[in-house]
């Protein structure tokens, strides 16, 4: 049976070398106004110089989880799920998303599913206040059995007030917003832990009571607007996305100093019983799954009142702070990620 990300078909650490070796023939760049590139390296998104403002730029796609909405033939949630999964990274730097993009590639001609496709785009616009602006359907029979859906995102930020974690420090607070579930990570895992103990999507999550398939199909929530209504308060040195790596996410922020966890939000009842149906040790369901904290705000003790107001909606509470040291710890469990990665 299946216990690990990477016997599901999908390593971390060898993703992360793959980056490496197509980010290392990448040497091209332009010199000049508008456009050559600016700010941080590794960050959640990229940057190019606009002069007093920067425009930021990011990819993502929903990956596996859309053959789960295949499987439920439900394609209404994947949009948003689409939408968030750029939007979020957007924000990571303090950069205000403004447009997107979308990439749909289908096996065959069937207008309902990217109808369906498109209600999900359009709720998670809304939600994230993005213009969608253009993007593309291609009919690939040959390459794809079912379809892929992939966005870009587009951002703009005063260069004098981007977030890249540069200024954390030991003593600042980690803040965790509660994710709405799996979000879009995890999922290779995920199936194949199903399909392995004869699971199917309309059997019953222990201690939700919901069909596997809703369950896996919630959208992954869009924390745009309480981020920014946060930042606008009060100051902050980082902002995670808390995605495929799961604590490693915070490493990537600033490696030189520990980001430690003493009081981690609790996962709801999926993350654990998918865990004790596959037998997945804590390690591997704390780097490969949110676990019930989707983002992070890393902020200076005085900021920190201030910003819990305004993500009070969202029930979002201190759950550590940054300490000397590197990595990322998980206190309570007794586990240290060293090192992102990806």
């Amino acid at each position: 049976m299946v216990r690990t990300y990477a016997e599901a078909g999908v390593d971390i650490d060898a993703k992360g070398a793959q980056v490496r070796a197509l980010v290392s023939q990448l040497r091209f760049h332009r010199r000049s106004l508008p456009g050559r590139p600016w700010g941080p390296k590794g960050h959640f998104t990229g940057f190019v110089d606009m002069g007093r403002t920067a425009l930021g730029m990011c990819t993502d796609s929903v990956g596996t989880k859309v053959l789960v909405a295949n499987e439920m033939r439900r394609w209404d949630t994947v949009g948003i799920d689409c939408v968030a999964a750029n939007v979020n990274d957007m924000v990571c730097a303090g950069a205000e998303p403004i447009a997107f993009v979308d990439y749909i590639a289908v096996d065959s001609h069937d207008p309902e599913l990217p109808r369906q496709v498109g209600v999900g785009l359009d709720a998670g616009a809304r939600e994230a206040n993005v213009t969608i602006v253009g993007g593309e359907l291609a009919v690939m029979p040959e390459l794809l059995n079912g379809f892929d859906l992939v966005g870009a995102c587009f951002g703009v930020v005063d260069k004098r007030k981007v977030i890249d974690g540069r200024g954390i420090r030991p003593g600042h607070r980690i803040i965790g917003i509660p994710s709405s579930g799996f979000h879009c990570n995890g999922y290779t895992l995920l199936r194949r832990v199903l399909r392995d103990h004869a699971v199917t999507v309309m059997d019953a999550v222990p201690g939700d009571g919901r069909p596997w398939g809703d369950v896996l199909l919630e959208p992954s929530r869009i924390y745009v607007r309480p981020v920014l209504a946060a930042i606008r308060r009060a100051p902050v040195s980082g902002l995670a996305n808390i995605t495929g790596g799961g604590l490693r996410n915070l490493v990537r922020l600033k490696p030189n100093v520990e980001f430690r966890v003493t009081e981690p939000l609790p996962p709801p009842p999926e993350f654990r019983a998918i865990q004790d149906l596959g037998g997945i040790d804590d390690r591997e369901m704390y780097q490969t799954f949110n676990m019930g904290m989707g983002f992070a705000v890393i902020a200076p003790a005085p900021s920190v009142d201030k910003v819990l107001e305004a993500l009070r909606k969202h029930r979002a509470r201190v759950v550590g702070e940054v300490a000397r040291g590197a990595g990322a710890v998980l206190a309570d469990r007794g586990l240290r990620f060293a090192t992102s990665k990806v």
